[in-house]
């Protein structure tokens, strides 16, 4: 710990930055791109605009990577989390107290095509249900074989994606998408609490999945893909209680002239990037990213969908060529960006 936190409750260090991402008001937008490689997040920065006042970069001691600039002229972030129900929560519940007013995320990852679905696809679901693991069952005494036991998983209800947004990323994605490219818009998603266990691969453990997947497939319509986080952010998304007081938004320039929220400073693990070249200058873009004083914030909805790229397929065992990984990232990747500033 480099800094000094106070409130347990939420931890904040003295310059108001969150605990795990490292962020404070101003240095995040409200329309943002989340991943798990953080070498894909550096990917996505690279489209940002180059001559509107430079790049936010923010790197945090728990490994969160957070870009902050314009895409044709509207501020948007790309924030690299990790994998799991727990990074996302970390990252939903931190970023929802750096910014203010309504928040649009779209989560740009990986995941495990289903019921055939072909390596290579990009799925749009609908809603999400969670797979988890029943740590109340006992996996050690009643295994009697090699079968499936229901019990030791749990299938929630599904959560869906907010309408909105998602409609704007299905349209976006088939604008860009190349010919022959496979965009799966009416499905569902299930995200599991494991990459092994909850997701029916097979190991030296005891775990009863077998016929888990199977299982999923029969108790869940239209279930195509399988991964580890969106259901955990449309959830957030759906139980986040709004403010009901707004206010008037003041330019981050003049946060200086307020004691309540101190100037920003940008530490050596809180960088830039300038723009130009020769330039430091970041003012263009602070001025963009409007936030409120203490006292005067204004948290609107959180609208969350997701887009995902099928690396491998769990019923034919197809995995995808890190060619058509990168052409995935590329042309996908702009369709979420596109999404969030038409919203």
């Amino acid at each position: 710990m480099r800094a000094k936190f106070t409130d347990a409750n939420f931890p904040r260090s003295e310059d108001g930055r969150v605990y795990h991402l490292g962020l404070r008001l101003g240095e995040l937008a409200n329309r943002i791109v989340t991943v798990g490689d953080p070498h894909r997040a550096l990917k996505l920065a690279e489209k940002f605009d180059h001559n509107d006042g430079g790049i936010i970069k923010v790197e945090s001691d728990r490994g969160f990577l957070t870009m902050t600039g314009t895409y044709k002229g509207v501020p948007l972030s790309v924030v690299a989390i990790g994998m799991g129900f727990a990074n996302m929560d970390f990252f939903v519940r931190e970023c929802r107290e750096c910014v203010d007013g309504d928040m649009y995320i779209i989560r740009f990852g990986s995941c495990g095509g289903l019921a055939n679905v072909p390596a290579g696809s990009v799925a749009v679901p609908e809603a999400s249900v969670a797979i988890t693991r029943n740590y109340d069952y006992d996996f050690t005494s009643s295994r009697t074989g090699d079968g499936f036991a229901k019990d030791a998983y749990r299938i929630s209800k599904p959560v869906p994606a907010d309408p909105y947004l998602r409609k704007k990323l299905v349209e976006s994605l088939k604008q860009l998408a190349p010919p022959g490219s496979n965009i799966l818009d009416t499905c569902v998603n299930a995200s599991a609490d494991s990459f092994y266990s909850s997701q029916g691969r097979q190991t030296a453990f005891l775990d009863h999945n077998e016929n888990l997947i199977e299982y999923a497939l029969s108790v869940v319509p239209k279930l195509r893909s399988l991964e580890m986080e969106t259901f955990h952010l449309l959830h957030l998304a759906h139980v986040f209680q709004p403010s009901n007081t707004a206010s008037d938004e003041i330019p981050l320039s003049k946060l200086s002239e307020s004691s309540a929220v101190p100037p920003i400073s940008l530490p050596a693990s809180h960088t830039t990037t300038p723009s130009g070249a020769g330039s430091h200058n970041i003012t263009p873009l602070k001025e963009k990213l409007h936030v409120a004083t203490e006292g005067r914030r204004w948290q609107g909805r959180i609208c969350a969908c997701s887009a995902q790229m099928v690396f491998a397929s769990r019923t034919t065992n197809d995995i995808i060529t890190p060619e058509l990984v990168g052409s995935l990232q590329d042309w996908a990747g702009r369709a979420c960006m596109e999404a969030l500033i038409s919203a």
